[in-house]
């Protein structure tokens, strides 16, 4: 029976729970660059891999232990035979060959001769950016200025591909990068999420030089943890909530955590408690290793009242929801019921809707995703089907792996 491309990708999955890759073990590898294939990744030709191959001619590492094991670590380069080692007739490998020509006489083997040993010009997009996050890393390159300097060389030729190396976070005070779609997502650092409020906080800044924040309302959480590469996963909600409360225990840090924010829901609105119970109940043991879905954020915030600014002022300025799946991608989704496209009689507002879908358009813009339900879609026996559906198609979309 032949599967569907996304058949083949799960069973890849599934080998690779059992099997992981390991050095030597090709066949792990050969299932893994298939799965690899199967998930969208920022496209790198191999005319591009070329050029970047001879553009960081000389600048390929500092730290030549961390470099062999970054290779290790995408590559099959210690390929010898158990018959071999039991027999000690082994035959030279490419780690060998690697040794050999680039870390003990550098200049015997050029980068691009290198790549064409691993096969990096005819790897997956996604194994070749990993490649290009490892090389970038302090790890094989401890020293700021020489990260900065190799980000810039990959950008100088990748720029133009629609791909760019870039600073994602910091990890032991150096830069980690990143490589991702060019002019995609929210540009900028997150510095403070304020969420589960169902009324307007008062805020002010304890800091303004710093941007550093603090609420005078109680109904309001602030996550002001730097925010992981990978972006804000329950876990990492759960273990803040764990310590804002001193919390020991990690089962009653996340019911009371999942209790705070399903409180924070408007009664007045079903179809948006469900979307969220459903999500959790969809998912459940994989949920900690999962984006949050964070109910009622603030994204916009002005102190004053809406007689005072006027109602074009306050556009959007709470989201329903909001998944931060890394710096630059963070999920916006809506419930609309009836209020956001009809007056108080019920009648159909021209204005209104032009309002939404404004706001829409500003986000996007901005480089937020935005996704909305109606209310009506909500309700029923097919509802909390259709939320699961809209969530493996999302993670599915972002390579986001549902384990658990």
């Amino acid at each position: 029976m032949l599967l569907p491309a996304d058949g083949v990708a799960e069973v890849a999955r599934r080998f690779l729970r059992y099997f992981p890759v390991s050095s030597g073990d090709r066949i792990a590898f050969e299932v893994e660059e298939v799965l690899w294939r199967s998930i969208p990744a920022p496209p790198i030709p191999r005319k591009f891999r070329h050029e970047l191959a001879r553009r960081i001619e000389g600048n390929l590492y500092l730290h030549p232990e961390h470099f062999l094991h970054a290779l290790e670590q995408l590559w099959i380069i210690d390929d010898a035979e158990p018959i071999e080692l039991l027999l000690g007739s082994r035959r030279s490998t490419l780690r060998d060959e690697i040794e050999r020509h680039v870390l003990q006489n550098p200049g015997d083997w050029s980068v691009e001769y290198l790549f064409e040993r691993l096969g990096a010009f005819t790897a997956s997009d996604r194994r070749f950016a990993r490649l290009l996050e490892a090389l970038s890393s302090s790890d094989v390159r401890p020293q700021e200025s020489s990260q900065r300097a190799f980000a810039a060389d990959v950008n100088h030729v990748l720029g133009p591909c629609g791909v760019v190396l870039r600073e994602t976070g910091i990890e032991e005070g150096y830069p980690v990068f990143s490589l991702v779609a060019n002019a995609r997502g929210v540009q900028g650092r997150p510095k403070n999420l304020i969420f589960a409020s169902n009324s307007k906080p008062e805020i002010r800044f304890r800091d303004a030089l710093n941007n550093d924040i603090e609420c005078l309302s109680n109904d309001v959480l602030i996550y002001d943890r730097p925010f992981p590469p990978n972006g804000v996963r329950w876990r990492d909600l759960q273990e803040w909530w764990a310590d804002l409360h001193a919390l020991t225990d990690a089962d009653l840090a996340k019911t009371t955590l999942y209790k705070r924010l399903r409180e924070c829901l408007p009664r007045s609105s079903p179809p948006q408690r469900l979307l969220f119970d459903a999500f959790h109940e969809s998912f459940a043991r994989a949920v900690p290793g999962l984006p949050a879905l964070l109910p009622e954020v603030w994204l916009h915030y002005d102190p004053r009242v809406v007689e005072a600014r006027g109602r074009e002022a306050l556009l959007r300025q709470r989201m329903d929801f909001l998944m931060v799946l890394s710096h630059e991608v963070r999920v916006v989704i809506e419930v609309d019921g009836k209020h956001h496209y009809s007056d108080q009689r019920g009648v159909a507002s021209p204005g209104l809707y032009a309002e939404m879908v404004a706001a829409d358009r500003d986000l996007r813009l901005l480089g937020y995703e935005v996704y909305r339900f109606g209310a009506a879609e909500l309700q029923g026996d097919q509802a909390r089907g259709r939320v699961r559906e809209f969530f493996e198609r999302l993670f599915r979309r972002h390579d986001i792996a549902i384990t658990g």
